[in-house]
């Protein structure tokens, strides 16, 4: 699981996060860790157009407002419906 700063504090609870590295004050990042977060950045920008996409039907973009019982169902329909979209292309 990869994530930007904003989760830090994941990595106490899941020991697979990793989150990309601060440029320290008055210093350079190395050219390996430039790498590492170059990298993160291209797996997350695949998950995160993946969530925009999720959002475009509104089921996480807005507040849910039929039966929850259902929530599951619908969500697994749209995400049926996204990948059989990918296959298309």
């Amino acid at each position: 699981m990869s994530g930007d700063s904003g989760y830090q504090g994941n990595a106490r609870y899941l020991t697979n996060s990793y989150i990309t590295t601060k440029k320290p004050r008055n210093d350079e990042l190395s050219k390996t860790e430039q790498y590492d977060n170059r990298i993160l950045s291209k797996e997350r920008i695949c998950i995160e157009h993946v969530n925009r996409r999720v959002k475009i039907f509104r089921i996480l973009g807005q507040r849910y407002r039929n039966r929850r019982h259902r929530y599951g169902l619908r969500f697994n329909i749209i995400a049926a419906l996204y990948n059989y979209e990918l296959s298309l292309t």
